[in-house]
């Protein structure tokens, strides 16, 4: 293989380049190619690629724990274990897209491999706070208060949630645009529901219990989104998917493009250098509060932004 078709087949590995982050495309999509070549020539399927990031994730988390001035270098190695499982889930992706094995499952798993990952570094974080405090507050602040440190990482995490299930929504909204139905992941509850009624309990029991938590996943991102919804209805009437003009789309790609930095920012890179921040200058603490200050301010930011550009959009229908 010369090294143009090599470069092909990495655009093809790519979701687009208007919903690509440069750390990523500079550091995680290439080692992401390097792994989905390798696993594509050893016949690794992309969700067992998913399960092994989880792993890894997991692992890193939980060494984040370690407080201990002569056990700090445990966390370093927790932050290599923590990028090196995300090369494993940008190469997932990468590898469904170069081997055509796209399943909403798929979907699904790499949606929730994050969410194992952070479970393990809040806990992390929460029980480090206790055990040893920080910093900034002191060795017991955390000891003596620690329904606080709780409830901040509770409520955290439960933004965090919010904060990527939003902005995967808007990207893959902004894909369905630029690259039609086939390259885009968008989903509606409508959808969802007619496939899920004809599912049975006792005939695809994992199917129908998955398709119920990811049924409430999108319906959590709909409601969010009303402009968004009568936009979709809109098009729907009259268009079919892979039928709206060019014009309208090239339309919404000028209004959304710039958001997209911010849906960017709200996935994992940002957070995460934020956190390995926090953790190496021993305030771990630090990273929750960005997520409840930062990171809420963006998304709230993105939200009504977007609402107001699709309004916008339907008005010209």
């Amino acid at each position: 293989m010369n090294f143009q078709e090599i470069k092909s087949q990495y655009k093809q590995s790519l979701k687009s380049m208007d919903t690509e982050e440069h750390i990523d495309l500079f550091f995680y999509r290439p080692l992401g190619f390097a792994w989905a070549w390798l696993f594509a020539k050893l016949g690794v399927t992309p969700n067992a690629v998913t399960i092994a990031s989880i792993f890894l994730g997991v692992g890193g988390g939980i060494l984040l724990y370690f407080g201990q001035p002569d056990a700090l270098w445990l966390n370093y190695i927790g932050i290599f274990l923590i990028i090196w499982a995300n090369t494993y889930d940008s190469a997932d992706g990468q590898l469904a897209r170069l081997t055509k094995q796209y399943s909403r499952l798929g979907r699904i798993l790499d949606g929730v491999s994050g969410d194992f990952w952070f479970v393990a570094i809040y806990l992390a974080l929460v029980f480090r706070e206790i055990e040893f405090g920080d910093a900034l507050l002191g060795p017991h602040f955390f000891d003596e208060h620690a329904w606080l440190i709780w409830l901040i990482a509770v409520v955290a995490g439960a933004c965090h949630a919010k904060q990527a299930a939003m902005a995967d929504y808007y990207r893959q909204f902004h894909l369905f645009f630029l690259k039609g139905k086939a390259g885009s992941e968008l989903d509606s509850t409508e959808a969802l529901d007619k496939e899920n009624a004809g599912l049975t309990w006792s005939g695809d029991f994992f199917k129908k219990l998955t398709m119920m938590f990811y049924r409430n996943y999108t319906a959590n991102q709909e409601v969010l989104t009303p402009n968004m919804q009568r936009l979709r209805r809109a098009l729907k009437e009259r268009y079919a998917d892979d039928e709206i003009p060019q014009p309208f789309r090239d339309a919404f790609r000028k209004k959304s493009l710039p958001l997209m930095k911010y849906a960017n920012m709200l996935c994992f890179n940002t957070r995460i250098i934020a956190m390995f921040i926090s953790v190496i200058i021993q305030v771990p603490w630090l990273y929750f509060a960005f997520e409840l200050i930062v990171l809420n301010a963006m998304m709230v930011y993105m939200i009504i932004t977007h609402e107001r550009r699709c309004k916008a959009l339907l008005a010209t229908l």
